[in-house]
């Protein structure tokens, strides 16, 4: 209506549009007019809740935080419906004003390194002051891949219809893939490799080496495998002293920013990939590796919440483990 008055329509030709009154037209002409768009808001904004209905959102928030007395593990809105004799879209409105989701459940585990909080500021550290002049790689492996492959054609996408795989596979073999996140950068280095062990760690290790300039200083993220702890990876540190690793505390991949690309690879290649054989798992997984080197994103690191674990006004140097 707005649109058409400013265009110098007739208030003939917008009752007829619109189908609404001269007087409809004449009093919310005005309040634009004279407020702008503040003054289309409707105003009616409802009546206060009632102390009855505040009465009655509370015990559903304080029953939906204890478990059904039917053995079930967990309220729906018409099991909570039918529990305090009201409609079950009731319960859902005042779950989605407390942002309460009773089906949904997150798991955690809880790091029992005694030296979490040194280890994780250490990291932490490498990725908010990393040291000037040297390079920061995040390291570890994504183990046991499966080339698998479809039995029955892929039916593509259409308007209306998701891609269809058949529920039938073959399975042509596995592959482990080494990748090393340059934080500064988002370039990835990958290799892939048959089996996940020491030799082919320190393997790895030497050619994340030999892509950075002689003798530049190397920080190496990684998780405690026992294959990243092994005597063939200390003789390794101790021919290249330029390189240090920063062992992730136990249970804490999180703050491993590889696994974050590990994520990425295994939605846009792994999951719904089709592969004939190891060989062309390794050819697809290198060529993504390859095409988003040309276009690196570095992940945007941020840690906000110091009460947790680690102590308000820690020093985020660089240490050496």
């Amino acid at each position: 209506m707005i649109l058409m008055l400013a265009e110098g329509e007739s208030f003939t030709d917008i009752q007829k549009v619109l189908g609404c009154n001269r007087s409809y037209i004449t009093r919310w002409g005005r309040r634009f007019k004279s407020q702008g768009p503040d003054g289309l808001y409707p105003r009616h904004t409802g009546r206060a809740a009632s102390k009855e209905a505040l009465q009655l959102e509370a015990k559903i928030l304080a029953k939906t935080q204890r478990k059904p007395s039917d053995g079930s593990t967990h309220w729906t809105t018409r099991k909570m419906a039918n529990e305090l004799g009201i409609d079950h879209m009731r319960v859902a409105r005042v779950w989605r004003r407390a942002r309460l989701k009773p089906h949904r459940v997150d798991r955690y585990i809880l790091s029992d390194d005694p030296d979490f909080e040194s280890k994780a500021v250490d990291i932490i550290g490498l990725y908010m002051n990393p040291p000037q002049h040297a390079a920061v790689f995040c390291v570890d492996e994504k183990t046991a891949i499966q080339a698998l492959d479809r039995l029955d054609p892929v039916l593509p996408m259409s308007p209306g219809r998701a891609e269809r795989h058949g529920f039938e596979y073959y399975r042509h073999g596995t592959l482990s893939l080494y990748a090393a996140l340059n934080t500064k950068t988002g370039e990835v280095i990958g290799k892939t490799a048959e089996r996940h062990t020491s030799e082919e760690f320190v393997a790895f290790l030497s050619d994340v080496v030999a892509h950075q300039p002689a003798d530049k200083e190397i920080h190496i993220i990684a998780d405690n495998l026992s294959a990243h702890k092994t005597a063939r990876v200390q003789d390794f540190l101790k021919a290249h002293a330029n390189v240090k690793i920063h062992f992730t505390p136990t249970y804490s991949s999180w703050l491993n920013q590889v696994e974050l690309w590990f994520g990425k690879i295994e939605r846009d290649v792994i999951a719904r990939g089709v592969f004939t054989s190891t060989p062309d798992l390794k050819r697809k997984l290198m060529r993504y590796i390859r095409k988003s080197n040309k276009s690196p994103k570095p992940i945007k690191w941020t840690y906000c919440d110091g009460r947790r674990r680690i102590r308000n006004g820690a020093n985020l140097n660089v240490t050496v483990h």
